[in-house]
């Protein structure tokens, strides 16, 4: 069975547009639990699933935003370093995905492109109010 514990970079699309996430795994047995981060206006939610062999399976939740739950199947490489399969809503739509073992770090690179786009003066004159 393989291991999918610690952090997973990748692209889902949706409509032929990527979207960039980081995915932060716990693997326990079969049982798969985590946390990941979109780029995009929807940003973290948290999943459970399974892993069975090199087959993968999990529902993402937004923590805020939108309510839908996000079906994810997939494969999982020999090398356990590479995922790839399939997303779903229900009705809404679907696309494909695929994640690599991660080495950038999405959440500072998200971080820091927000606190770009916060001039100085807006920043520091809400932290004196």
């Amino acid at each position: 069975m393989a291991d999918l514990s610690g952090t997973w970079l990748g692209t889902y699309w949706q409509e032929g547009v990527p979207t960039r996430f980081e995915a932060t795994l716990l693997q326990s047995g079969n049982t798969l639990t985590g946390r990941i981060l979109d780029d995009n206006y929807l940003g973290e939610a948290s999943l459970t699933g399974e892993v069975v062999g090199r087959r993968i399976s999990f529902v993402k939740r937004y923590l805020t935003g939108s309510h839908h739950s996000i079906s994810y199947t997939g494969t999982v490489s020999e090398s356990e370093d590479f995922m790839q399969g399939q997303w779903s809503i229900s009705r809404v739509g679907s696309g494909s995905w695929e994640a690599h073992r991660g080495g950038e770090n999405l959440m500072v690179e998200l971080q820091t492109r927000l606190a770009d786009r916060v001039p100085a003066s807006v920043g520091a004159s809400a932290l004196s109010q």
